[in-house]
C-alpha cells in the first residue's frame, strides 16, 4: 500500500486491517464500510492475492487516517510504521 505524506511517498507492507485491528480501530467489514469497498477488496489485498486499483487504496488509508491512524514514512534507517494520532 502506497502512503503519501507530504512530500514523501512509501509502501506499507503491513496489512491494513491487521494494523488496525492491533490499534483497536477496526474489523475487516468495518475497513470496507469506511473506505467504501467491498469487503471482497480488503480480503484480497489482505491476503496477498490482488492489490486493490489506486483509488481504492487511497480510500482505505483515508479511512484509516480518518479512524486516527497515523503512518510514519522511514527516517534514520528506521522503517516505516503506524500509530494512532495523539489528539
Amino acid at each position: 500500500m502506497m502512503v503519501d505524506c507530504g512530500a514523501k511517498v512509501f509502501k506499507i507492507t503491513t496489512r491494513p486491517t491487521v494494523v488496525a485491528a492491533m490499534l483497536g480501530v477496526w474489523s475487516q467489514q468495518t475497513l470496507a464500510d469506511a473506505a467504501n469497498v467491498s469487503l471482497a477488496t480488503i480480503q484480497l489485498f489482505e491476503t496477498n492475492k490482488r492489490e486493490p486499483i489506486p483509488n481504492n487504496l487511497t480510500a482505505i488509508r483515508r479511512a484509516l487516517e480518518d479512524a486516527g491512524v497515523e503512518f510514519i514514512p522511514a527516517r534514520s534507517g528506521k522503517g516505516v510504521g503506524v500509530r494512532l494520532r495523539q489528539e
